[in-house]
């Protein structure tokens, strides 16, 4: 890549500035329920602390405090899981940015640092130029390792370049390379599974990716629309209808294009979204008053076929209703089964890496994406601020 990395910058004696994303979930007691995104980042921690740095600062947002102060959105948690994950202390400071937490930071023993969520302060998402300069006056060098929020143009993301030499750190660094690659020269044959709720969501993705891509496998409550498209009955299914000629326009642009669009042949169906709702199997036609909760086993079977050729795959959108187990085989199944590949599986954030992780699947694929709205960002070929702003290796 043409920005500077981690191993570019010399980092004995310095203070390292790290926009971290630590937006991690939390049950009503704050006790982190998922420390994926904190594990994510270690390696850069790491490396940072094993090569000289004096002192390493790190800062993140969590959740949508809208510009103040709310308890249940401080990075005080994290601070407690970092210290156990690093093995050393951390100090947590109750502000991000000022004099005050300048003298803190230059005076403090411990070499690990966390700030307070950056969104306490309205500057962060306003990208506010004085902002930006405080979170710079506080280091020597910057590394932005939050892919998450990397599609933002935010003062902690792009602002603060503008102040400071800026490296990708380790795990933004794969970001770039894995999705990089599948975009811009993918391996053949190069597959896409798409899913999830709404067709308007990857409506991008499509347009970027159906010319260079060898096939588009489609699931979730979003084939229902190309399904009605085609002139199928989908009962009560998920419907876009504003999107039902769009819909009709991919699939006419795929023929011509002659790439290939799979879409369900059978489908699970319910009377109601319940998790004991009695399910059955029908096929491509869904009955009057029916729901499709998940792709049926003949279509399992089809799209198993088809990934079967590929050497590249992108998956961006579960395939069902996952999360009711009664309702999660079809994206199990296709977890499954790509997960024994020879081919780079690339799991496009959100949902889906939610699903893989509850299969148990994470450390299967070649590559699993830690920003949904990013990585479809990126998938969509749009520039993301966050790593545009990065200083170009010379």
């Amino acid at each position: 890549m043409a920005k500077l990395t981690l191993k570019d910058i010399d980092l004995k004696d310095k203070t390292v500035l790290v926009r971290a994303d630590f937006n991690v979930p939390q049950d009503a007691a704050l006790k982190i329920t998922d420390d994926t995104r904190i594990r994510a980042t270690l390696p850069t921690l790491k490396y940072i602390l094993e090569n000289g740095a004096r002192k390493l600062v790190l800062i993140s947002h969590l959740g949508r405090p809208d510009g103040k102060p709310v308890e249940k959105y401080s990075l005080k948690p994290v601070a407690a899981r970092l210290k156990e994950l690093l093995g050393q202390d951390v100090l947590f400071l109750n502000d991000c940015a000022g004099p005050a937490i300048k003298q803190e930071i230059d005076k403090a023993k411990e070499r690990v640092i966390l700030l307070e969520n950056l969104r306490y302060h309205a500057e962060e998402e306003a990208n506010d130029s004085n902002f930006a300069k405080q979170l710079a006056s506080l280091a020597d060098v910057f590394v932005n390792d939050a892919f998450g929020t990397a599609h933002r143009a935010h003062a902690s993301t792009e602002g603060v370049t503008h102040f400071l030499k800026s490296a990708a750190g380790f795990l933004l660094e794969k970001e770039i390379k894995y999705l990089g690659d599948a975009v811009k020269n993918p391996q053949k044959p190069f597959m896409l599974i798409l899913g999830g709720a709404k067709v308007s969501d990857k409506i991008g993705v499509i347009e970027n990716l159906l010319p260079k891509c060898d096939a588009i496998i489609v699931g979730g409550g979003m084939a229902y629309t190309f399904l009605k498209a085609q002139g199928k009955e989908i009962g009560n299914s998920k419907l876009e209808k504003d999107k039902l000629e769009l819909a009709k326009s991919i699939l006419d642009k795929a023929k011509q294009l002659n790439k290939e669009i799979l879409l369900p042949v059978d489908n699970l169906v319910v009377d109601k979204i319940d998790p004991n709702a009695k399910g059955e199997i029908v096929g491509e036609s869904i009955p009057e008053g029916k729901i499709a909760v998940d792709i049926g086993p003949k279509t399992i079977k089809l799209f198993q076929d088809k990934l079967s050729q590929a050497k590249t795959i992108i998956w961006n959108g579960p395939l069902g209703i996952f999360e009711m187990d009664a309702f999660s085989s079809g994206t199990r199944e296709v977890a499954k089964f790509i997960s024994t590949l020879k081919a780079v599986t690339i799991i496009g954030g959100g949902d889906t890496a939610a699903a893989v992780a509850k299969f148990k699947l994470e450390d299967k694929m070649s590559h699993i994406s830690t920003g949904g709205g990013a990585s479809l960002e990126f998938l969509e070929g749009k520039t993301l601020p966050g790593i545009a702003a990065l200083t170009e290796k010379s």
